[in-house]
């Protein structure tokens, strides 16, 4: 294993993070670098080579398009979880995100989640920024990151905290210079106890001034500063002022200028080097402590020195405050506390002043010299990074070298030339304890697998001017790995972890942080640089590396394409023996194995070869594990080759076989096997599930890579690995399939799987597996049920098929292996035929096991023909009996109607396969269900599950057909339906209990609910939905389903439809009703009108309950070991009985809504119509007993109800004449034939809402003679009770239509008329307004009919008899005009 560049996130569109930052670059194609493949170098070489420059390419035009990175800077957090790219003022965020790439796969991309300004002061720009992952103090996450925060140094000398989102946590001026550089240290457990402990720190320096501030404190501050903003927010007060913090600055002196820096930490020095430096500091007469000091060490970069290397000794300075501080702690006037407020940033709006904004005050440094450093007078560094081990260092410098320095002794151990530009970071590797098996022969004091674990540090250069990535060991190591990377590249290592870990905490969970990545802008991706431990060992321990790049020759032999395999084999036998580490021998050899370029014969070869190499070896030194897989693999081979040759034999096939030899085969009565035949030939017509084939399925070919992909050999045997559905079904057809098909042996193939030491259960399942996916081919061609036997019987013999303690009285594992494979498979034809030949198999072997006694049978008389009798039998004919009915269920299921439906077919989902195992598993409604889906799929109306069910009892019964059956038998067969109808029966016949009449009705009504409540614009859903409610003829079934249907789908939208009409006052709109309902308008309408239905029926079934006995659910024998959830009747059963006034308040208020609703009435607030009581009723549970309405209501709400029910008579009468709408005829024709009966329901509200109902009957007959729509009134007319008041109104309305036809036509016959009329008359006529008519144009025969009615409804002593006897002398003039 080598070096590797790891992809492990991309950019969503860089581009747009470009766009922000430079608004002024205009985007330009992107074309890749070519790169350069360093590996075909030549190995002698590979130390000292150095890499080829990528070639120079339009540069001029890529720069301003790619090197836009390389101004920016950029931080990346250690846990991957926020990037931070800023230039000048703007900075923007990005976090990862799981998205989809172009072809398909989901990947981690970073998008970009807050970009914009930062900049607080004038003219300020960013200059450093850092992303400081902190740890959680949760318990559940005790060690993890919780959040992430931003810190960002500024050219004004500003330091500020962001979160991720971009709020401004913190604050705070520590120097007015600009911010040079922000680097951070986090806690890491010390690997050796002499190691002294360091703690978390973050340093900020400027050009002559270090500032540090304590990790722990600055934790605590940052996640008390974000909880207050949290709090802040969530209130919508302001931010208190956050606390200063605690600080040290130390001001560097006796150097020229410094540009960059690196805290290594606390040090002692050990005697010596307290002597040695007493003594060059102090002289002969220095003085030495007893202990030695600790020092904090600094190391900076800049010129004037090279390199300077100060020591700050712990203790000799106080940690420095702001003014802010020193202010509170001494107790100064708040005046000088207010005018120090906006000191650090944090001035409230209420405090701000028109003055001048003045910048804070800055405290001194304490000073702080120059220990000793590196002179080189011409060399200026440029940049510093620290090993993670705290003891090395890279700096790079102007003169384009790498110089590695020991930062412990102050010295420089190695430097590298040519790296102009060059940016570096480090990669600390620890080692596997497992790896150290393999070098026994090298003793060391580590080789012990459970000693410390040894750490590798490598240096990584990334070379911008020539596109290099180069990985070396350190101290004095070789080059370890080299990558072609491109010129515009950024490299990030950030050098710490997590902040707020200790000695407790980092034990436990570990964080997923990475070291170092790599940043491309041409592709967007950024890579990780894996480095494998072993390359940081010695020359003398290289042959690993060697070993490698073996490999690395012997993988691009096998990719390349061969033009002479002899030479080939050779080349790659070379290769494999010179090989010298076990493990990688072996992953050599898989390699080989997997290659298609390879034959099989030269792979025996090979293996040949290696396996005589490492037996002509010590066998002390040669590895056993190596020796097995080798041997394993030969016999793999030697299978595959055997399988094949089996193969490829064709054998003459036999005659076909007729029904009685299939009878006599399968142990079957041939009534029996013409039975099945005909189910199979049904099963057959209606399964049109398409399979995929392949081509290596239809020629039994199986590639030698996926044959020793899917087994295994060890312990001298061949096992099958755990393979997938898809793969078995491969694997069975290679073994199988030309045995079943009759062109191969079944014995040969048996016999080689015996002699190589195959389990048989295993290649049982294979079997299985292939025969049950292959069911088309077997449904076609049934020859293979006796090769199937055959096979079959073949396993049974092999050895371990059956145990030899296997008696009558228990089951045998190895059938129990068959029924459990045909019991969960979903091709219920081929697991049939499956079964059956398994019956057959298993009596013959349980015959043959008891022929002992068949000697004693004999006898005693007994015939030839007695077969034994035991435990398994009893399972096979159970399970015969299962997947008949399944085979059945699974038919009808499958069958379709010759016209497809319309709307409920494509609301459907597929429907689910079947088996006997989901059978089992789902519980005892699980069949009923089924064949509800497929009723909702077919749209099959309630009627046609009738007319199955009569069919089937008059079948039984033998009664006469009525005449309304055999009309809808017609109708059926026009429709197509008539297999289906047959289908049904059959189904009937095979789950008479399942499948009972109200259990199906039960479910019906279920599925449909269900899918109306999934599509609501589908209003005819629900409707039939409680048509079949409706068809359950058990009432305590009916009576739960409603109650269910009720709580479950319907309340919630009824009670937010409510709410709305009684807001709104009238029929609520479009919008609003999919707003709150959700739901079109006229889908509410439909709505309302199922639940009226629905309320009306659960309200008669509640009375007839207490009538009816519950039923009793029983279930068919075969099916009587059913488990899993329970059926919707069993829950309808446990549904408490509900309170019947509560319900009819409910229906009464349904009803109402779907009069405003029909006919979209206005000025209607629905609980106006109700007092308190009614209200606070409303959508309460059923079964609760509220306190309802009782006694006389309010005489106004009676009023309003009134008017109401008479508004709703005048609506439905003025719909019976609106002429019907072409556009949704169809819609409106069920609606039309409703309208019809409206007053009848007017009227039966009224006895409900305690308002006359002979009020509301005269309302109608007089609406109807106003519409004049007589012949209906005069109907209507004899229900009315008060008919002296009702004649009273039909005057008034007489009167207008004489009064229209004398007075507003004004003809000169009519004129004349009037005027021989009685004055009386003529007064009364003048003083009636026709305006008040709906239809004025009413034959003047009609309204002499209605003055005869009003004569027989008038008594002679009335005081308006006169009139009336008037107008009849003045209609019969007019009719005789």
């Amino acid at each position: 294993m080598s070096c590797s560049l790891l992809h492990f996130c991309s950019f969503q569109d860089l581009g747009i993070v470009r766009d922000i930052l430079f608004p002024q670059v205009k985007e330009h194609s992107r074309s890749g670098d070519k790169e350069h493949n360093w590996e075909d170098e030549d190995w002698g070489a590979w130390e000292d080579g150095e890499l080829k420059e990528t070639k120079e390419d339009n540069s001029a035009s890529k720069a301003p398009t790619l090197s836009w990175l390389q101004e920016c800077v950029i931080s990346l957090s250690p846990t991957n979880d926020l990037m931070v790219i800023t230039k000048d003022q703007k900075a923007v965020f990005l976090v990862p995100k799981w998205k989809p790439n172009e072809k398909g796969k989901d990947e981690m991309q970073y998008c970009v989640t807050w970009s914009g300004i930062l900049n607080v002061e004038e003219g300020e720009c960013v200059s450093s920024a850092i992303c400081i992952p902190l740890a959680s103090q949760k318990r559940s996450s005790t060690g993890r990151p919780d959040w992430t925060c931003i810190i960002v140094g500024f050219t004004s000398g500003y330091v500020r905290f962001y979160t991720e989102n971009g709020v401004l946590l913190l604050a705070q001026l520590l120097n007015e210079d600009p911010v040079l550089q922000l680097k951070c240290r986090t806690y890491e457990i010390p690997r050796h106890p002499g190691v002294t402990e360091q703690h978390e720190e973050l340093s900020i320096l400027y050009p002559a001034a270090l500032v540090t501030i304590d990790g722990f404190s600055l934790f605590q501050s940052l996640r008390a500063c974000r909880n207050q903003v949290a709090r802040a927010a969530a209130s919508g007060a302001e931010s208190i002022q956050p606390p200063p913090l605690t600080y040290k600055k130390w001001g560097l002196q006796d150097v020229d200028m410094i540009v960059d820096h690196a805290s290594i930490g606390i040090m002692t020095l050990c005697p010596f080097d307290q002597l040695k430096t007493a003594s060059v500091l102090g002289g002969f007469n220095a003085t030495v402590k007893s202990s030695p000091p600790a020092m904090s060490e600094y190391v900076t970069v800049g010129s004037g020195p090279f390199t300077g290397f100060f020591y700050a000794l712990e203790g000799s300075t106080q940690p420095l405050l702001s003014h802010v501080a020193l202010a509170v702690a001494s107790k100064l006037t708040s005046a000088l506390f207010n005018a120090a407020s906006g000191w650090l940033g944090w001035k409230s709006k209420h405090d701000e002043e028109p003055v001048p904004k003045q910048k804070p005050k800055v405290e001194p440094a304490t000073p702080l010299a120059v220990r000793f450093g590196i002179p080189d007078s011409r060399r200026r560094g440029e940049n510093i990074c620290l090993s993670p081990c705290n003891t090395l260092a890279a700096v790079t410098d102007d003169f384009g070298r790498v110089t590695l320095l020991d930062v412990t002794r102050g010295v420089a151990i190695r430097m590298w030339k040519g790296y102009r530009d060059a940016q570096v970071g480090w990669i600390q590797v620890l080692e596997d304890l497992h790896e150290r098996e393999a070098e026994k022969s090298n003793f060391s004091p580590f080789s012990s697998p459970s000693g410390l674990r040894r750490v590798a540090q490598f240096l990584v250069i990334y070379a911008p001017r020539r596109g290099i990535l180069e990985v070396w060991s350190t101290q004095q190591g070789p080059r370890v790995g080299a990558f072609n990377v491109g010129k515009y590249c950024r490299l990030l290592y950030p050098g710490y972890k997590i902040m707020g870990l200790n000695n407790v905490t980092s034990q436990g969970w570990q964080p997923q942080t990475y070291q170092i990545c790599l940043i491309d802008p041409v592709d967007g991706n950024v890579k990780t640089i894996n480095v494998p431990f072993h390359l940081a060992l010695s020359d003398k321990k290289s042959e690993r590396a060697k070993d490698m790049h073996l490999l690395k020759r012997l993988t691009a032999l096998l990719k390349a394409k061969a033009t002479n395999p002899e030479n080939l084999e050779t080349e790659i036998k070379t290769h494999l023996l010179d090989i010298k580490y076990p493990a990688m021998k072996k992953q050599a050899l898989e390699k080989m194995l997997a290659s298609e370029n390879i034959p099989i014969s030269c792979l025996t070869n090979l293996i040949q070869a290696l396996l005589d190499n490492l037996m002509n070896q010590d066998p002390e030194s040669v590895d056993e594990g190596l020796l097995q897989f080798c041997l394993g693999q030969l016999k793999l081979l030697h299978l595959y080759t055997c399988v094949s040759k089996i193969n490829s034999e064709d054998l003459e096939q036999g005659e076909a076989k007729t029904s009685n030899d299939l009878a006599t085969l399968l142990r079957l009565e041939e009534r029996e096997v013409a039975k099945i035949q005909t189910l199979l030939d049904n099963y057959r017509q209606g399964n049109t599930r398409s399979t995929v084939h392949f081509e290596e399925d239809e020629n039994c070919k199986l590639p030698i890579q996926t044959f020793l992909e899917y087994l295994e050999f060890e312990k001298e045997v061949v096992n099958v690995k755990k393979l997938s559905e898809d793969e078995c079904v491969s694997l069975g057809n290679f073994f199988f399939w030309k045995c079943l098909c009759g062109e191969s042996s079944a014995e040969d193939m048996c016999h080689l799987l015996e002699s190589v030491g195959a389990k048989p259960q295993q290649f049982l399942s294979l079997l299985l597996s292939m025969w049950l996916f292959r069911e088309k081919e077997i449904l076609k061609n049934q020859e293979s049920i006796s090769y199937l036997h055959i096979t079959l019987s073949l396993l049974n013999k092999m050895k371990g098929a059956i145990d030899t303690s296997w008696d009558l009285q228990s089951v045998s594992p190895w059938w129990q292996q068959m029924r459990t494979a045909c019991a969960q498979a979903e091709n219920i034809g081929a697991a049939l035929l499956a079964a059956l030949v398994g019956r057959s198999v298993a009596i013959s072997a349980t015959n043959s096991l008891a022929e002992k006694d068949l000697v004693v049978m004999a006898s005693d008389g007994m015939t030839d023909s007695w077969e034994a009798l035991s435990l398994d039998m009893e399972h096979w004919n159970l399970l015969l009996r299962q997947l008949e009915d399944c085979l059945i269920l699974q038919t009808l299921l499958h069958s379709k109607g010759s016209k497809p439906p319309s709307t409920a077919y494509h609301h459907s989902e597929p429907l689910a396969s079947i088996s006997v195992k989901k059978l089992l598993e789902g519980g005892r409604g699980v069949i009923a269900d089924g064949v509800a889906k497929w009723i909702f799929k077919l749209d099959l109306v309630p009627n046609i599950l009738k007319q199955a069910h009569q069919s089937k009892r008059l079948e039984n019964t033998d009664e006469p057909i009525e005449g309304e059956n055999i009309l809808l038998s017609e109708k059926y067969k026009e429709l197509g339906l008539e297999r289906i109808l047959k289908l049904l029966q059959l189904v009937y016949e095979r789950f008479p209990c399942s499948l009972e009449s109200d259990v199906l009705h039960a479910h019906c009504c279920w599925e449909y609910v269900v899918q109306w409540n999934k599509d609501p614009e589908e209003g005819r859903f629900l409707s039939i939905s409680v048509d079949h409610l409706k068809c359950i003829g058990n009432a305590h079934v009916q009576r739960g389903i409603a109650i269910m249907m009720w709580n479950t789908f319907v309340v919630k939208r009824l009670s937010a439809a409510a709410y709305l009409m009684d807001k709104v006052g009238k029929a609520p709109k479009d919008r609003l009703c999919r707003r709150d309902v959700g739901m079109s308008d006229t889908a509410v309408t439909s709505f309302f009108g199922s639940c009226s239905l629905l309320l009306q029926t659960l309200m008669e079934a509640e009375v007839s309950s207490d009538e009816m006995k519950e039923p009793f659910l029983d279930i068919e024998d075969t099916w009587s070991s059913v488990e899993g959830q329970t059926s919707i009747v069993d829950l309808a059963l446990e549904q408490r009985h509900v309170h019947y006034p509560l319900v009819q308040h409910h229906y009464i208020l349904s009803v109402i809504m779907y009069g405003i609703m029909l006919f979209g009435m206005k000025s209607v607030k629905v609980f106006s119509l109700f007092d308190s009581k009614g209200k606070n009723a409303f959508f309460k549970e059923l079964t609760s007993i509220q306190l309802l309405p009782s006694g006389d209501m309010d005489p106004n709400i009676v009023s309003l109800r009134q008017q109401f029910l008479m508004k709703l008579v005048s609506v439905s009468v003025k719909e019976l004449i609106a002429p019907p709408n072409t556009e949704s005829a169809s819609e409106q024709q069920p609606h039309r034939e409703q309208n019809e009966d409206w007053p009848s329901v007017a009227v039966e509200l009224s006895q409900n809402l305690q308002v006359n109902e002979d009020v509301i009957r005269r309302h109608y007959v007089c609406e109807l003679y106003n519409y004049g729509i007589d012949q209906i009134g005069e109907e209507a007319l004899l229900q009315v009770h008060d008919q002296e008041v009702l004649a009273s109104q039909l005057l008034v309305l007489t009167g207008q239509r004489l009064a229209y036809a004398l007075l507003h036509t004004q003809t000169k016959e009519g004129m004349e008329l009037l005027a021989r009329l009685p004055p009386m008359l003529c007064t009364w006529l003048k003083a009636m307004d026709p305006q008040d008519l709906q239809n004025t144009d009413v034959p003047i025969v009609a309204t002499a009919r209605l003055v005869s009615k009003l004569i027989e409804l008038l008594p002679e002593n009335h005081g308006q008899y006169s009139l009336v006897l008037h107008l009849l002398e003045a209609v019969e003039a007019i009719s005789s005009l």
